[in-house]
């Protein structure tokens, strides 16, 4: 997604002979894969929704996810052009048009396509379009192998190897756009070792070709170690359930039927407190209004992986669990969502949506996985790629 983006803007400022270079058989990446939606504040999607937002409380938010390890000039320069990313989007032919509320934000600024569908696929299908639109050559299966410069350190193009074997692509700038490396466990382990082993959100290709290839050319690194989890995804198939569920209503509960944590903190916070319940898993529930409310849901029941019951009671014995443990803990989360007061966890009321009564009612087997590599190459707020001495390369 990002480098089709970078690449349909250069060509909208004047660039001309652009070409992406794809390692995969087609394009998106983890973008494909993306099934929440955008931040963004200050919009105009939030301003008819009466939707009070910053770019100071965007900050706030970010800095406070990040544990303050986050750079602020970086996360400004993000937040102040969210927005118009919103709009570049929608102009190009894309949708996003609704605003939701979603973890780790005070206020309602994720924005997502207008039939609740996941936001990746839409992103991918714009982008491709607009790509194709322009005449912007995609080389798939053709995998950058070395970053090349000339005699005074300058990028002077790429090495690549693709179905007509290995070759140069001679140019005056490269836009490194490879994602991270959460699909390489053995580099996840190299530099956060308690995540050695752990299954991924990611697409097959995010394996960290990019950062090695910057490295080679004196690129410096930053927060390598800092690796995110996502908490609600399927240990089984590793199919990620989208913040969406819960952002709408959905409650997590352990094997014994209990919540155990306000399933709208930061990822960080969900993923350390499943690993703490029994089997180091959960069960995201919600009910039929949930359902309805987002269409992502229905790729997952589809998929086979949701359990399903007419009563809470049942949905329970399904799952091996007590059921009046459950119908306990679904009561009087009811009645936190109808007074609009967490007593328990102190979930903003505003993230709570349905109260779960809606018969029928589904539940989803959760665990964290290793989901975004927040590291990679050091830049400025103006994108160079800067190296240990802190000049742009």
């Amino acid at each position: 997604g990002a480098g089709m983006t970078a690449a349909i803007q250069a060509v909208q400022d004047g660039a001309t002979n652009v070409v992406i270079v794809e390692k995969m058989p087609q394009t998106g990446g983890n973008t494909t894969r993306s099934t929440g939606g955008l931040n963004a504040c200050e919009t105009s999607y939030q301003a008819a929704e009466g939707i009070e937002d910053s770019v100071a409380l965007f900050v706030e938010d970010t800095m406070k996810g990040g544990k303050e390890l986050n750079n602020k000039e970086l996360v400004t320069v993000m937040a102040e052009n969210s927005a118009a990313a919103v709009d570049w989007v929608n102009d190009i032919g894309g949708d996003l048009s609704v605003v939701g509320q979603f973890a780790g934000a005070s206020v309602m600024r994720i924005h997502r396509p207008s039939d609740t569908s996941a936001v990746g696929p839409m992103l991918v299908k714009t982008l491709n379009a607009k790509v194709e639109e322009l005449g912007i050559p995609v080389l798939l299966n053709t995998k950058a192998e070395e970053i090349l410069t000339d005699e005074t350190g300058a990028v002077s193009g790429v090495r690549v190897t693709g179905p007509a074997g290995a070759y140069t692509i001679r140019c005056k700038a490269v836009v490194l756009a490879t994602g991270g490396f959460g699909a390489n466990n053995e580099m996840v382990a190299e530099y956060k070792p308690d995540l050695a082993g752990f299954g991924t959100t990611n697409q097959a290709g995010a394996t960290g070709d990019g950062i090695a290839m910057a490295k080679a050319v004196g690129a410096d690194l930053v927060d390598m170690e800092q690796i995110q989890t996502h908490p609600t995804v399927n240990p089984d198939t590793q199919t990620m359930y989208t913040e969406g569920v819960r952002g709408n209503g959905a409650i997590l509960v352990n094997k014994e039927g209990k919540r155990f944590v306000s399933e709208m903190e930061t990822r960080d916070v969900v993923s350390a407190a499943i690993l703490q319940q029994t089997d180091g898993v959960c069960y995201m529930i919600f009910d039929q209004a949930v359902r309805d409310s987002l269409k992502a849901i229905e790729s997952y029941i589809t998929a086979g992986i949701v359990f399903e019951s007419d009563t809470v009671e049942g949905l329970a014995e399904q799952l091996g669990m007590d059921p009046a443990a459950l119908r306990q803990t679904m009561d009087t989360y009811a009645g936190y969502a109808q007074a609009g007061v967490d007593e328990e966890f102190g979930r903003i009321d505003t993230s709570m949506g349905s109260d779960l009564t809606t018969p029928s009612f589904y539940a989803c087997l959760c665990a964290p996985a290793v989901h975004h590599t927040m590291g990679g190459v050091k830049i400025n707020a103006s994108c160079d790629v800067i190296d240990a001495s802190g000049s742009a390369l």
